[in-house]
């Protein structure tokens, strides 16, 4: 269990802070941050973080990184997120499509695609939900079939994030039938500007908006193929609890507990010690929460993957975001709302974002799911 940084970690988060502090960096932040269901185009913030080298810190210096730690790398998320710097874009393409591609991309996929990801000029999102198999990707239909010397792949992709804005999607396809439901799965890179692509926006109420992609016999390579054929459940699976570390969940829920206490802090009359009970609380679960994270995280950088305390993290932080952003909607005055002050936008995005909190990356029943079932594999002298 890590209970502090080390001088060297600190030494990195101090540098990182300096840098997330000049005056381009936060223009270009403050530019990309939206509000009231305005997304506003975060690549070219991304490109300046590129330039600095802050997106890919813990990838090898030959695919644009600097060789550091996933410890590291934790540290520029949480400093990117309290710059105000919205994270999805680096959710997204460096700690999933990106870490995906370390993971199990051969050497020439990491050579075409990594450095462009690292400078933020090329950008990725995930292709894996579908109307009818989200939290179960065991019921995709979405099918990839054989054409010459690679794939015609045909189906719909829905609730993905930002996809209007990038390039490159790593998409769970059928390529056998007949077999179980979670054999012949494949996992494929598609150029989202490929013909046969479209992308349209699904109506919702958050800042950010959802897509739904459609793939209508999408030509890919048997060079887009992500690690072997029909074996993309085992993957899916370990990139699922390596996305689970719990460390972006709790970024918004420390950034909202931190707009309702600013909130409180305008108010003319000083209503904070009717609420000092809840803060307290939340601040603790916050506290607990971080370690949790930093439990994952450091076991990630041990190669240790750990899928129960990963669910563990992503149950604890997805459910502590979703309470905050509940408990907090009604922290604004009618005086503060009818400013719209910074706080107000926060804490109202949050309300609108928490729901899906607890539905990403796997479902809160599904991670109770996990822990039940790893408590009932051990013995008695376990429990």
């Amino acid at each position: 269990m890590r209970f502090g940084f080390t001088r060297d970690q600190q030494r990195f988060r101090a540098d990182v802070r300096q840098t997330l502090r000049s005056g381009r960096v936060r223009a270009a932040a403050a530019a990309a941050t939206g509000a009231d269901g305005v997304e506003p185009d975060a690549r070219p913030l991304y490109r300046l973080l590129g330039e600095r080298g802050l997106l890919a810190v813990h990838w090898p210096v030959e695919f644009g990184g600097q060789g550091r730690p996933l410890t590291d790398a934790a540290i520029v998320a949480e400093e990117l997120v309290r710059a105000g710097v919205p994270d999805t874009l680096h959710v997204n393409t460096i700690q999933i499509v990106g870490q995906f591609l370390l993971m199990a991309g051969d050497a020439e996929q990491q050579r075409r695609h990594l450095p462009g990801l690292a400078r933020g000029e090329r950008f990725a999102s995930v292709l894996y939900t579908e109307p009818d198999a989200g939290s179960d990707l065991g019921a995709l239909r979405t099918v990839a079939a054989p054409d010459g010397d690679g794939y015609l792949i045909t189906g719909t992709k829905v609730f993905s994030l930002k996809t209007r804005f990038v390039d490159l999607g790593l998409c769970a396809a059928r390529t056998s039938s007949g077999a179980g439901k979670y054999q012949g799965i494949s996992l494929f890179l598609v150029d989202l500007h490929a013909p046969g692509v479209t992308v349209s926006v699904i109506p919702g109420i958050g800042d950010e908006h959802f897509h739904q992609v459609e793939l209508d016999s999408v030509r890919v390579s048997g060079e887009d193929l992500l690690g072997p054929r029909d074996e993309g459940w085992p993957l899916l699976n370990e990139a699922l609890t390596i996305e689970r570390t719990g460390l972006d969940y709790f970024l918004k829920a420390e950034r909202w507990l931190e707009a309702a206490l600013e909130s409180l802090v305008d108010q003319a009359a000083d209503p904070a010690h009717a609420h000092a009970e809840a803060i307290g609380r939340w601040k603790g679960a916050l506290v607990a929460d971080h370690a949790l994270a930093w439990e994952v995280l450091t076991g990630l950088q041990a190669d240790r993957v750990d899928p129960v305390a990963a669910a563990v993290a992503k149950y604890h932080s997805s459910e502590l975001a979703q309470g905050i952003a509940a408990w907090a909607a009604d922290i604004p005055s009618a005086e503060q709302r009818s400013r719209r002050t910074r706080a107000v936008e926060v804490l109202d995005s949050a309300y609108r974002e928490a729901p899906g909190l607890t539905l990403s990356a796997g479902t809160s029943e599904v991670m109770l799911q996990i822990m039940a079932a790893a408590f009932d594999s051990m013995g008695p002298e376990e429990h």
